[in-house]
C-alpha cells in the first residue's frame, strides 16, 4: 500500500521499501505574507544597498503581482470586454520612482499596482486601478485629472445625460461600496454653468474616482481575485459611462 506525504513543495512516494522523491513547482496565486513583510520592510530601508540585498524576495512578489493581475483580468473580462486579451506586463507598473521633480529621494515605491484598461497602463481608456500595500489595499478606478478638451467633454456628458449618471452613483450597492465620488473640485462653478444646474456639484469636480479598501488578510486569500472582480462589477457602469464619451474609436 502506498503513501503520500506532502512537505515543503516534496512528494515522497513509499510503496515496496522504495522512496521515490518528486520536487514539484508550487505556483503561488496570490500576494504572500512574506511578500506583505518585503513590502514593510522596504518602508523602512529604502535604499539600493538594501533592495539589491533582497531583489530576490522583490521578484517573488513581482511574479505574485503578475499571476494576480492575469487571475483579475480574467474574471473582470467576463463581463468587460475591453479587457479581453489584456496582458499583466501592459498593466503592472514599475517599483522604482521617478524621483526627478520630487524632494522625496527614496528609489524605490512602498507598494505595487496595476491599472487595467484597453490598452494598458497607458490607454486613455478609465479602467482599474489596483493598489497592493500593506495596511492601504484598495481598487480605485474613474477619470482621473484629465486634459482641458476631455474635461470639457466629461462635465458635458454628466449635465447633458444626469439622469443616468445619478442612476449609477446612486445605486445602492454602489454607494455601499464606494461611497461618495472623489476628486479635487472647483470652489464656484465652471464657465459656462450656472449654479443653479442640478448638476452642478458633480459638475464642479475636475476629477471623478471612486475608491473601495481591502483589509490585509483579503489581499492573501486565493478568493482575492473574485472579491476584486465583485467591486470592478459595480465600478463597471460608472467607467462605461465616461469611456463612451470619451473614446471615439
Amino acid at each position: 500500500m502506498a503513501e503520500r506525504f506532502f512537505y515543503f513543495g516534496i512528494e515522497l512516494f513509499i510503496n515496496c521499501n522504495v522512496i521515490v522523491v518528486l520536487f514539484t513547482i508550487i505556483l503561488i496565486d496570490m500576494i504572500t505574507t512574506n511578500s506583505f513583510k518585503f513590502l514593510k520592510a522596504l518602508k523602512t530601508n529604502n535604499n539600493k544597498a538594501w533592495f539589491d540585498e533582497h531583489r530576490s524576495e522583490y521578484e517573488v512578489l513581482k511574479k505574485e503581482m503578475n499571476t494576480l493581475c492575469e487571475n483579475v483580468i480574467a474574471e473582470i473580462s467576463k463581463f468587460d470586454n475591453n479587457l479581453l486579451g489584456l496582458e499583466p506586463k501592459n498593466c503592472t507598473f514599475r517599483i522604482n520612482r521617478d524621483v526627478r521633480f520630487s524632494k522625496d529621494k527614496s528609489p524605490y515605491k512602498t507598494n505595487v499596482g496595476a491599472y487595467m484598461a484597453k490598452g494598458g497602463k497607458k490607454s486613455e481608456w478609465c479602467g482599474y486601478y489596483l493598489h497592493i500595500e500593506p495596511g492601504k489595499a484598495m481598487l480605485a478606478g474613474g477619470l482621473w485629472m484629465p486634459e482641458a478638451p476631455k474635461l470639457k467633454v466629461a462635465r458635458q456628458e454628466i449635465d447633458y445625460n444626469f439622469a443616468d449618471f445619478k442612476k449609477i452613483i446612486h445605486h445602492k450597492k454602489f454607494t455601499a461600496y464606494f461611497g461618495k465620488i472623489g476628486g479635487e473640485k472647483l470652489v464656484n462653478a465652471p464657465k459656462g454653468y450656472d449654479e443653479k444646474n442640478e448638476a452642478i456639484e458633480f459638475l464642479k469636480h475636475k476629477s471623478w474616482v471612486v475608491s473601495h479598501q481591502f483589509a490585509d488578510k483579503e489581499v492573501m486569500d486565493k478568493k482575492f481575485p473574485k472579491t476584486i472582480a465583485e467591486g470592478a462589477k459595480l465600478m463597471y457602469p460608472f467607467l462605461q459611462f465616461f469611456n463612451q464619451a470619451l473614446i471615439t474609436d
